[in-house]
C-alpha cells in the first residue's frame, strides 16, 4: 500500500495507488487513481514518480515534518 504523485494535464499531480509490485527494470507502474481508474504508468527506472506522505501530516504546518518533501508534496499539502 504505497501511494504516489502521478503527473497530470489538468490536475498538475494526481495521487495513485501502487497496485502491483515495481521490480527493479520495468517498464510500467500499475496504480490505481483516486478515482478508480486503473493505470499502466510508464516510468523511467532512474526516476520513479515521488511518493505521497501518509494522510496523518496532510496539513502539516512545518513541512520539514514532511516525509517526503517534494513539490506535489508541498502543493497538496
Amino acid at each position: 500500500y504505497n501511494r504516489v504523485w502521478i503527473p497530470d494535464n489538468e490536475e498538475v499531480w494526481q495521487s495513485a495507488e501502487i497496485t502491483k509490485n515495481y521490480k527493479a527494470g520495468d517498464c510500467f507502474l500499475h496504480v490505481q487513481l483516486e478515482d478508480g481508474t486503473e493505470l499502466s504508468y510508464p516510468v523511467d527506472p532512474a526516476a520513479l514518480p515521488p511518493l505521497r506522505n501518509p494522510d496523518i501530516l496532510v496539513g502539516e504546518n512545518d513541512l520539514t515534518a514532511l516525509s517526503y518533501l517534494h513539490e506535489p508534496a508541498v502543493l497538496h499539502n
